[in-house]
């Protein structure tokens, strides 16, 4: 299962918090029923264009990632919760929503189910778009 977020925040200061976002990725993990395996990765990157600059925030999981990136003068934040397990969905985008205090967002959900013998030729994965 892999979740997809995209939203604008009412606050530019917590796009640019690096504590927020590691603290966030130290500990959202066990939220979700995942478990972290590594340290979070906090990035700020600034060699860019003025507009263009953020924070990134990228910690391993057991059952994969999460990798979060601002772009902190456009007031957005693309978020990926990436699990070969399942999770819900809706309350996980919710709460990040919340967390985030996006005022817009959308939400793409991506089914990634193949069998651990060999890839089907078919393509069984679906893809759904929420947008608010």
């Amino acid at each position: 299962m892999q979740l997809l977020m995209d939203g604008y925040s009412e606050n530019k200061d917590l796009l640019q918090n690096e504590e927020f976002l590691r603290e966030l990725l130290t500990d959202y993990p066990s939220k979700i029923g995942m478990t972290r395996i590594s340290d979070p990765h906090i990035i700020r990157f600034t060699d860019c264009e003025p507009e263009e600059w953020g924070i990134s925030g990228f910690v391993f999981l057991a059952e994969s990632h999460i990798a979060i990136h601002t772009f902190v003068e456009r007031s957005y934040v693309n978020i990926d919760v990436f699990s070969c397990k399942d999770f819900d969905t809706s309350v996980a985008a919710e709460d990040l929503r919340k967390r985030f205090r996006l005022t817009q967002w959308r939400v793409s959900l991506a089914e990634r189910e193949w069998s651990r013998s060999s890839p089907d030729s078919k393509n069984p994965s679906l893809f759904t778009y929420n947008g608010s």
